[in-house]
């Protein structure tokens, strides 16, 4: 067996606040150093020869994978305007054919886009922007052939078939994001936004298809760094909206659809603190907002008169239900909720106050998001619905009548039986009495002695919630005795503000120890044991399962850190990094003593000390621009430097992508048979 990588050791010195650190792998920050491609392709031959007995496992696991995912396969069409539109695949092919047919689902098909020529000789291909013009004749979209998240903007008469000449780099377009391009109502203007240097989305430009791009005009600039600038159109065709999004503020802005080259009105100028958003109906603009709020309410105003001062509450403040977000439609509105950690959909009258209901969901813990529901003039919302066990299944909910009508249910074409398994949603006790709920699924007949393992999933930062969606890849593993479980820790919104605000900033350490008590209710439960429990998180989900595995190492058996967020104050004090000024209300600023202390006191790398640790997988996309590669690098070249034991740990770099991975349906799937069977091999 050959011994891993040992990374050099160049000592450098940061000094903050009067307190000097040397980092000896700060160097690996520099991807155009021989050095740095040297080390890490060293990682992946050693990655290679330390999962190579794994190779015939990792192509079973795939073929299962494969197995289960229908490869000829459509999703449910869409009406918008004159057309069906819906995505298709095909058996063998990588990514999605874009299709319509004008007028009925019988109608001859037209393929838009499609997706694999454009990746033809590539080795990662994302589709961003996607929008046709009202009249059906023209596709805007944007395509990333990097996985850096910067999108080349082009615009494709749909008549003739032939793209038009202008291409327009640097825009913004990542399927993270909203949007990216949007047409008004003449068919001839198209508004975009682009990047600055740090690739946050700051500027708005008006174009129109077959000029000069940079003779384009400027419609916004949005020059605090600490915003991001996105922008989409009303589901009444009527406005162009902006969204300006802080951590902790936001303002929107609109133009007329109609009248494209007016300027921009505001709805309310920001207030630090203040959140809010606005959906337009018929000349009213529905707000939902957090002034006096910490759970958001429902207020009304008119387009004209759109101010704070003239908002009218329409649903208050309640402290056991936070509000998500308000969408309209002509003849009724829906309130995205959550209640007691789960997602409700509450529909009413045009006024949000008469005839109100709530869409009844069947199983204890679940999922719920609403589709694109691009027409405003209709009867139905669609929803996407899943849980632990239920396949993804699309919705058509009859608003009249309460119908379920089940468009869709993905299907296991291996075979699948939902009865063999239970799903189930019990809590922790963190140290500080708060009770924590866990979303978990296994096998029937499951024996509870301590010997199954195990795989815990968090998340836990940014308000965002990891609810109990469907995965038809974990059954490789839970068909194998795993237990599977999602920990809804605080960070996240599952129990609504609070839960959020309780997890970030000065609060942070709740969402570690939140998580280690999940760990431990797993194990006192007999669910498993330490010597079984493998533990999940990518992102600053991987900063979470870094963080756990730093404070408590003996708990776990094996750890998964996928583009980990592990070297925090570092990223954090360098504002040239996307994404840093952004969240200096997430972490705090450490410029600030205080925050640069309590960062350094849970950040990853800063914390690793001579000890045993568990197995690592660790894995890092080289063009990642929201968690730079060399964190995971220089997170698994120290721990290689200070662990006491004989563990495995290896980095796994995808030379080709981005902070999501790879970017092809079977690509993908052959990275998780990776990270399935480097689990299988340590804890079975």
């Amino acid at each position: 067996m050959s011994s891993f990588p040992i990374a050099l050791k160049r000592p450098h010195e940061i000094t903050q606040h009067g307190q000097t650190r040397m980092d000896d792998y700060y160097w690996m920050r520099d991807k155009d150093d021989p050095e740095t491609v040297k080390h890490l392709r060293a990682e992946s031959d050693y990655l290679d020869e330390m999962m190579q007995h794994t190779k015939p496992l990792q192509e079973k696991l795939f073929l299962e994978m494969k197995a289960r995912i229908k490869e000829d396969d459509s999703t449910v069409p869409e009406k918008r305007g004159g057309y069906f539109y819906y995505e298709r695949e095909e058996q063998g092919r990588q990514y999605p054919i874009f299709c319509r047919k004008q007028g009925s689902l019988e109608a001859t098909e037209e393929i838009l886009l499609d997706q694999n020529q454009l990746a033809e000789g590539k080795t990662f291909c994302s589709v961003g922007a996607f929008s046709v013009s009202p009249d059906g004749n023209k596709l805007a979209y944007s395509v990333d052939f990097g996985g850096r998240e910067i999108y080349t903007l082009q615009v494709k008469d749909l008549k003739s078939g032939k793209l038009y000449p202008e291409a327009i780099e640097n825009t913004s377009g990542s399927a993270y994001e909203h949007g990216g391009a949007e047409w008004a109502n003449d068919n001839e203007t198209l508004f975009y936004t682009t990047l600055d240097e740090a690739q946050r989305p700051f500027k708005l430009f008006r174009h129109k298809p077959g000029t000069d791009p940079t003779q384009d005009t400027l419609v916004f600039h949005e020059d605090d760094e600490t915003y991001f600038l996105f922008m989409f159109k009303t589901r009444d065709d009527a406005y162009i909206m902006t969204y300006h999004y802080s951590t902790t503020t936001r303002e929107m802005r609109f133009l007329s659809a109609d009248h494209p080259t007016e300027d921009l009105r505001i709805v309310q100028p920001r207030i630090k603190g203040l959140e809010y958003f606005a959906a337009h109906h018929k000349g009213k603009f529905f707000i939902v907002h957090n002034e006096n709020a910490q759970n958001f309410k429902l207020s009304v105003t008119s387009v004209d008169k759109s101010g704070k001062k003239n908002w009218r509450e329409v649903i208050p403040h309640r402290a056991d239900v936070l509000v998500d977000g308000v969408d309209t439609f002509e003849d009724f509105i829906v309130l995205s909720e959550r209640k007691g950690g789960l997602k409700q959909l509450r529909i009413s009258a045009p006024d949000g106050l008469r005839d109100v209901r709530y869409v009844q969901f069947p199983e204890p813990t679940y999922n719920v998001s609403l589709e694109a529901n691009s027409e405003f003039k209709t009867n139905l919302l669609r929803f996407k619905y899943s849980s632990l066990i239920t396949p993804n299944s699309v919705v058509d909910y009859h608003v009249d009548s309460g119908e379920w009508e089940l468009k869709k249910e993905d299907e296991i074409p291996s075979g699948y039986d939902k009865t063999q398994y239970v799903s189930e949603r019990i809590s922790a006790t963190a140290p500080d009495g708060t009770q924590v709920p866990i979303s978990i699924v296994y096998k029937k007949g499951l024996k509870k002695d301590g010997n199954n393992p195990a795989l815990l999933y968090g998340y836990g930062s940014y308000g965002a919630t990891i609810d109990a969606t469907f995965s038809s890849n974990r059954f490789s593993l839970i068909d194998r005795g795993f237990v599977f479980a999602i920990g809804h820790i605080r960070g996240g919104s599952d129990m609504g503000r609070a839960w959020y605000e309780d997890g970030k900033m000065l609060n942070k350490k709740n969402t570690f120890t939140d998580f280690i008590a999940c760990s431990e209710h797993l194990i006192k439960e007999g669910f498993t044991s330490p010597q079984k429990l493998a533990i999940i998180g990518g992102s600053a989900g991987g900063l979470l399962v870094g963080a756990c595995v730093t404070m408590r190492p003996d708990l776990f058996k094996a750890v998964i850190c996928k583009v980990p967020f592990v070297d925090v104050v570092t990223t954090m004090s360098d504002p040239s990094i996307p994404l840093t000024t952004l969240e200096y209300d997430q972490w705090g600023n450490p410029d600030d003593k205080e925050y640069f202390d309590y960062m350094m006191s849970y950040s990853p790398y800063n914390n690793i000390r001579a000890t045993d640790y568990p197995h690592m997988l660790i894995t890092t996309g080289l063009n990642d621009p929201r968690v730079a590669y060399w964190e995971p690098a220089k997170f698994t070249a120290k721990l290689r430097e200070m662990k006491t034991d004989k563990n495995l740990i290896v980095l796994y770099t995808n030379y080709d992508s981005g902070h999501a991975g790879a970017s092809g349906r079977y690509d993908f799937l052959k990275e998780v048979a990776q990270d399935y069977a480097f689990l299988m091999d340590k804890l079975m």
